[in-house]
């Protein structure tokens, strides 16, 4: 049974703002706690999380840092040619990059996109247009006629947050960053870590938690097409697990703690590298691991995570934490608590 299900989610429920912005701290949002063992739910706020971890646990970070992800470019040389919003979702090993490209005016996707086609984006910046991506044909591959540092550079100079209808306003990227990102590569934001912060990190560190962190470069959330995301496909993504953090995970594993991660971009990474006895090594690769409640967990033991839509295929990710059952019923008493949706809103900690 997929845990993805259908429920209503009153468009008041979505966090239009960032929490500064809403008169809260970073780590003052609202927190859902569930026992995995009998789905019982407790309700409480975020920086009270240190009462539901004991020492020797470790938190799992994804220090992925969020690009201005999207780009506005118009067809190279034609007058009046198509002018578009390019969305990063990738970088591939080739340096060319996965992008959706929507169009500014009537149907988003009737740009008249091609291979060849070339898209300007300043006198110093463009892109050619390679192929559709054969998993997810949304996407198109493209290959910016500039790479590496300098590219990363020029896109946080040109770039902005991708940003969805419900978010109110066009937020600096400040707001789409946690507090400890250092590696540039995500096209949204790694969201579960947003409410730490360096105040809430070094009061768990003195009560003996530890944390360490992997790189996984987040793709995009939605593809702007119903039927699409309604499949969803699993894109693949970038991750890095070092030898220091799967040197932690074993000590934790040796002192009874619990491995924590901190979103689920970090399940996916840790279980994409683990064997069959739940021992991480060092690895950098990509993924298109799908986990869902066949889904035998080997590395990790709770989950903190945010609010997800309904379908949503993270509902899958939790299911193998969670029956959909408790799944379903935590959701239930979120919304007639009126818990708040998507990056800026509140969190789940599944232990």
């Amino acid at each position: 049974m997929s845990a993805s299900f259908s429920f209503v989610l009153p468009p008041e429920l979505s966090a239009k703002e960032p929490p500064e912005r809403r008169g809260l701290r970073r780590d003052q949002v609202r927190l859902l706690m569930i026992d995995r063992a009998t789905g019982h739910i407790e309700h409480t706020r975020f920086d009270k999380i240190a009462e539901y971890l004991h020492k020797n646990d470790l938190l799992v970070f994804n220090s992925s840092r969020t690009l201005p992800a999207s780009l506005r470019g118009c067809e190279c040389g034609a007058t009046h040619g198509p002018c578009m919003e390019v969305r990063l979702a990738e970088r591939l090993p080739d340096d060319s990059w996965l992008a959706l490209l929507l169009c500014e005016q009537g149907d988003p996707f009737g740009c008249g996109l091609r291979t060849g086609m070339k898209i300007d984006f300043t006198e110093s910046l463009n892109a050619t247009v390679l192929e559709r991506d054969c998993h997810i044909p949304r996407l198109w591959k493209l290959r910016f006629s500039i790479s590496g540092t300098e590219l990363v550079d020029l896109i946080y100079r040109l770039g902005k947050p991708i940003r969805y209808e419900y978010v109110s306003a066009p937020w600096d990227l400040d707001y789409y960053q946690t507090v400890y990102a250092t590696e540039p590569g995500s096209a949204e934001m790694p969201s579960a870590g947003r409410a730490f912060s360096w105040k809430l990190l070094l009061d768990l560190k003195r009560r003996g938690i530890d944390t360490a962190y992997i790189v996984l470069h987040t793709g995009l959330s939605t593809y702007m097409d119903d039927e699409l995301d309604r499949i969803h496909p699993a894109s693949e993504e970038e991750y890095f697990v070092s030898a220091t953090t799967a040197e932690k995970i074993s000590h934790a594993r040796k002192n009874c703690g619990r491995v924590i991660a901190v979103g689920t971009t970090v399940v996916r990474a840790l279980e994409s590298v683990a064997d069959s006895d739940g021992r991480v090594n060092e690895k950098q690769g990509y993924t298109r691991l799908k986990i869902d409640s066949q889904h035998r967990l080997k590395a990790v033991d709770g989950l903190l995570t945010g609010l997800h839509e309904p379908e949503a295929s993270h509902l899958d990710l939790l299911s193998a934490f969670l029956s959909p059952e408790k799944i379903r019923a935590a959701y239930e008493e979120a919304i007639a608590r009126k818990y708040l949706w998507h990056e800026f809103g509140d969190l789940n900690l599944i232990l």
